[in-house]
Parts: structure tokens; C-alpha cells; sequence
């Protein structure tokens, strides 16, 4: 499939690093999964390296290129059939168009005019090129591939601009009261597992952050800090003032720095981005949940389900010491009926040997 990207002075040009949102690719370098990068071998086409220093400031973004990595080898598996972007360059290009506020009409007819050659399939090849970039733009599913189903939720956006589609989704009111909704220390993602039972999912779409789903059984978490941390800092950010900062804030809630066993429990997971739990801590003011405004909704629904939750399993029911007096009602239960059947196997055995012993005493005389 041939696509035309923009002319370039030289060929110099491919080798000057660019910065776009704040990440640094190579012009001209294959995208990830494509055949002339694979036959290029594995050189580092995403820039120098993971630690990146976007506006002056470090980055560890590692976690970012292995999604990167992961989205553009979906969208261009089956040899690219299905995709008319071919270079870090065209990425470039249809990220500068989306930053600059574009409908997705004109980005689109934009790239219809760069095909050399019409194809059978021309709409999809370009609705999947502007939903890759999108994606790895924000980190976050905004629209449908062509050839599959990633299971993740979508936001959708068909027409109009990506930022006022951003601003319009992100700027739903929330609708959930919360006026008894508390805020405790104990309320954190460890918890949520060895207390409410739920199991973590951590995400690589921002849209699915503190998702509750299978019947409330489990919840996704946005585990990206850096991502988020380079979006809030940087002035191309296409999210909407305070969606970055809020969302860190989610996780200084969820991943305390303070809390050592969940510092430990949050390191056996392997592939995270290791400063989703240097994100610190909320204060007393802060932890009320009316300051909260993006993610207050799916707060408030996740705190009921963990409020709520009952312990099912000995481990949750140690684990779990929200009420006091229940658990010590119930633990001195436990530990009567331990010593009751012990106190009973040594009646029975005391019983059995008595037995025994009248036994043989009567053999005896006998």
C-alpha cells in the first residue's frame, strides 16, 4: 500500500528527533510491527531510550512505549492492510493536525489526498489511522478498529474535533449523591482486594480508570502516573484542564506512598509504571470526595461496593476491621469454637483410653 507522507528537505530530515505531546520520535523511522522496521532490526526508533526529558523534566516513560509498541503492532498486523500510516513521521503529522484542533473530516481528507493509489477499503485505512493515533495520543480508546475487538470502553468520537469531543465527554456533571460517602485511610487498592474481595485490573485506557465491571467484581486502574504527569505539564495536551491531575489524584488516594505494605503489594506486579506510586499523598481536605469532579461518579460507586462488601473468606474476614466489634465478636467466636472441639477430642480421647484401660483391666482378671 503506498501512502505519501509530506515532502522533507533531505534525508537528514528522518534522523532530527521531534517532539509531539511532549515524547520524542525519529522522522521517518517504520512504525512498530511493520516489516521495514523489522527488517531494519531493533534500533531505537522510538528515541533515545525510555528516560526522556519532555519541557527539561524526567521522565520514565517505558511503560508508555510498550503500549505504543502494543497499539501500533495491532493496527498494523496483517501486513497494513488495514492502515495507511507507515512512519513515526505520518503519527507526527496527524497528532499536529489533532493538537491544532482539525475535525476528523478534514484530517481525514487530509490523508486521502497522501494516497497514491485508491484502495477498496480507502475509509477504513484512514479511520484507523486516525484512531491509532488518537489513541496514542491520550492513552485512551477513541474509536472502534476495523478488524477487531479490543474489549476496552470507547469514547467515541466521529465528527468535530478530538479536544471539544475531550472537553464534552470529561465535562459531564456527575450525577451520583455522595453526601455519605467517607473517605478512610484503609480505603486503598490493596484493600479493595484483600478486603472487598475485588480484584485489580490495571489498564492501558485512561477511559476505563476506576471502571467497576463482571457485577462489580472487579475494577480497572489507569496505572500510567507518567503519561499523566507529562500530560498536566505540558501546554499540547489535548485533555481537558484538570483531567491529568485529578486522575494522579485517584492514585495518591488508591496507591498512598506512605503505606508501606501497599508499596510492597503494588511491587510484585510486574509491567506497571513504577510512579503510579510515587504519587504521593491527599490530605485530610482532599480525600472528600466533593473534590472530585471528573471521576467522582465511579469513586462513589466503587467506595459503596467496598463498603458494603461482606467477608466471604478467613483471610478477608482478618483483613477486614472497618467494624470493630464485629471483629473481635467474631474471631472470639472462632476462637471458642476452636478450643471447644479441641477441649472435645480430649474428652473423647480421655474417654477412649478410659475405656481401654477398664478393657484390659477386666481381660486381666478374667
Amino acid at each position: 500500500m503506498d501512502f505519501m507522507p509530506s515532502s522533507r528537505n533531505d534525508d537528514t530530515d528522518d534522523m532530527r528527533d521531534v517532539t509531539v505531546w511532549g515524547f520524542i520520535f525519529i522522522n521517518g523511522a517504520p512504525l512498530p510491527g511493520s516489516r521495514s522496521r523489522q527488517a531494519r532490526g531493533d534500533e531505537h526508533v522510538l528515541g533515545s531510550g525510555s528516560k526522556q526529558r519532555p519541557n527539561g523534566l524526567d521522565f520514565n516513560l517505558a511503560s508508555f512505549w510498550k503500549y505504543y509498541i502494543r497499539e501500533c503492532e495491532y493496527a498494523i498486523h496483517d501486513g497494513g492492510r488495514h492502515i495507511a500510516l507507515r512512519t513515526q513521521q505520518d503519527v507526527v503529522e496527524v497528532a499536529a493536525q489533532l493538537e491544532a484542533g482539525l475535525t476528523r473530516t478534514e484530517i481525514k481528507e487530509d490523508l486521502r489526498r497522501k494516497l497514491t493509489s485508491p484502495h477498496d477499503n480507502e475509509d477504513e485505512l484512514l479511520e484507523d489511522s486516525i484512531n491509532l493515533v488518537s489513541n496514542l495520543l491520550l492513552m485512551m480508546g477513541c474509536g472502534i478498529f476495523s478488524h477487531g475487538f479490543s474489549g476496552r470502553t470507547e469514547i467515541m468520537w466521529t465528527q468535530g474535533s478530538l479536544r471539544q469531543h475531550l472537553v464534552d465527554y470529561f465535562g459531564q456533571p456527575p450525577v451520583l449523591g455522595h453526601e455519605r460517602v467517607k473517605r478512610e485511610k484503609n480505603f486503598t487498592a490493596r484493600n479493595l482486594g484483600r478486603i472487598a474481595g475485588l480484584e485489580i485490573v490495571w489498564t492501558d485506557n485512561l477511559a476505563d480508570h476506576l471502571r467497576m465491571s463482571d457485577d462489580n467484581t472487579k475494577v480497572h486502574i489507569f496505572h500510567h502516573a507518567s503519561f499523566l504527569e507529562c500530560q498536566r505539564r505540558t501546554s499540547e495536551s489535548l485533555l481537558p484542564d484538570g483531567v491529568a491531575t485529578e486522575t494522579l489524584q485517584t492514585l495518591a488516594l488508591l496507591l498512598p506512598s506512605y503505606d508501606t505494605e501497599t508499596r510492597k503489594w503494588f511491587n510484585t506486579t510486574t509491567d506497571l509504571d513504577t510512579e503510579a506510586i510515587e504519587c504521593g499523598q491527599l490530605r485530610d481536605d482532599r480525600r472528600q470526595i466533593e473534590t472530585f469532579t471528573v471521576w467522582r461518579d465511579r469513586l462513589v460507586m466503587l467506595k459503596q461496593v467496598f463498603d458494603e462488601a461482606q467477608p466471604r473468606t478467613m483471610s478477608q474476614w482478618w483483613h477486614d476491621r472497618r467494624n470493630r466489634v464485629q471483629w473481635y465478636t467474631f474471631w472470639v467466636a472462632i476462637l471458642v469454637l476452636v478450643l471447644t472441639i479441641i477441649f472435645g477430642l480430649i474428652q473423647s480421647v480421655e474417654g477412649a483410653l478410659q475405656v481401654y484401660i477398664s478393657f484390659k483391666s477386666m481381660t486381666a482378671s478374667g
